[in-house]
Formats: C-alpha cells, sequence, structure tokens
C-alpha cells in the first residue's frame, strides 16, 4: 500500500475530526457513552476510575465507526474491481466530484441539502461497553455531511485501488486520523475545552484547508498525477 495514500488517508481524517460539526460536539460524546456528565468528568479527570470507564467507553466507541469506516473501503475497493475496466473514468469523474465537494467545503457555494443533519439520536445509550461500540456504529453510518465530503473523497480513490485490502489500509488510517484525536481528547477533556476556546475562533479556516485539500486530491485524480505523485514519494518514504 502507497505510502503517500495512507498519510492522505491520515490527514483526511484528522481534518474530518476537526470539522465544525464534530469537534464541538466531543465533550457531548463522550458524556453520552460514558453516562457521566460533563461537569463530573471535568471534576473526575485526575480519578483513576473515571479515567479508565472513560477511556475503554472512548476505545470501543472509536472501533465501532471504525468498523464501518473499514467495511466501506472494502466495499469500494469490491466495486472498483468489479468495474475495473472503467477505472480510468472512475477516477476523473470522481475526480471532478471531489473537487465539487472541495468548493463546496470552502463556503464558496451553498448546497441547503448537504446542510441537514443525518444523524441518528438514542434517547438513551444502550448499557455498557458493546452498547458504546454500537454508538459508534450508528455514528459512522449516519453522521454529518461535514464528513460527507471528506470521506466521499477516500472512497472515491478507494474504489480506483487494486485490492481489496488496498481499500481496507485506506479507510483504516482515514479511521485513524479520526480516532486518535478523539482518545486523546478522552483523556484530557478540561485541557480541550480550554484549548478549543482558541482554536473555535478559527473553525472557518480549519474548513477552507479542508475544502482545498478535496480540491487537490480531485485535480490529482482527473489528471492521474496522484499515482504518479504517490510513486515518486514512495521512494523517498520506508515502506508501511
Amino acid at each position: 500500500m502507497e505510502n503517500v495514500s495512507l498519510l492522505i488517508a491520515l490527514g483526511a481524517g484528522i481534518l474530518s475530526f476537526l470539522s465544525p460539526c464534530v469537534l464541538p460536539l466531543v465533550p457531548s460524546y463522550l458524556s453520552f457513552i460514558t453516562g457521566i456528565s460533563v461537569n463530573e468528568l471535568l471534576k473526575e479527570e485526575k480519578n483513576p476510575k473515571v479515567n479508565k470507564i472513560t477511556i475503554l467507553h472512548s476505545i470501543m466507541f472509536v472501533l465501532g465507526f471504525s468498523l464501518v469506516f473499514t467495511l466501506l473501503g472494502a466495499s469500494a475497493s469490491l466495486a472498483g474491481k468489479i468495474l475495473l475496466q472503467y477505472q480510468v473514468w472512475i477516477a476523473r469523474i470522481g475526480g471532478a466530484f471531489i473537487i465539487f465537494l472541495g468548493i463546496y467545503f470552502t463556503g464558496v457555494i451553498n448546497l441547503n441539502f448537504l446542510q441537514k443533519e443525518r444523524r441518528f439520536y438514542f434517547k438513551e445509550k444502550p448499557i455498557g461497553y458493546l452498547g458504546s461500540l454500537l454508538v459508534g456504529v450508528v455514528f459512522a453510518a449516519g453522521w454529518t455531511p461535514c464528513v460527507g465530503p471528506i470521506l466521499a473523497s477516500i472512497l472515491l480513490y478507494a474504489s480506483t485501488t487494486d485490492s481489496l485490502l488496498s481499500g481496507i489500509a485506506l479507510l483504516g488510517a482515514y479511521s485513524m486520523g479520526f480516532a486518535i484525536p478523539f482518545l486523546l481528547i478522552s483523556l484530557g477533556l478540561a485541557r480541550f475545552l480550554e484549548r478549543y476556546k482558541k482554536l473555535k475562533k478559527h473553525m472557518r479556516w480549519i474548513s477552507i484547508i479542508g475544502g482545498l485539500f478535496l480540491i487537490g486530491v480531485g485535480i490529482l485524480m482527473m489528471t492521474d498525477y496522484f499515482f504518479v505523485l504517490t510513486a515518486t514519494f514512495n521512494r523517498w518514504l520506508p515502506p508501511i
């Protein structure tokens, strides 16, 4: 699997996590999956028992959405293999679509149907750690459009890869980019809330950077330079 492709997928996961409709809701999700209020989590942050509960629930939550994202990657690769003879056109049409999503992500165009919530809600969380896993699955299956454009770009690229394992690896890297910051915040919620106040004013720029990232990936896919770029960089990077 190409090193550059995995790094791009990892970066895409981080950008998805930083999107305006995910990052601000992380404390609420931590409270929901642990069954402990945000105020209580902050108060008991140095309590080893609370820390253990928080990290275990967070790991199960992360495994839940990672499972769905990885299965999506496998499905995209499988679809790409079935349509192997059309992969050049899939890359070009997919690249054009990714550029369109990138322009939307920068805020240049406004599409109301992409701004509606697509989340599923639980009135009460299913009991235990398996419940947190299930919440993670539901999170991945119906999250907001903020995740959609970047996730779609990685899935479209996965559909042009040459093996099922490549698609799984790509979406595994994407999931890791999403999971690592979530787990870090679960270990230091107070520090996150303190820094988020400063980060909040830069959320617009994060969206613009995400949009430019998508536009760049789309152009590379349309012109076939994505594969040239990865081949060039792979000569200089150690194998993953």
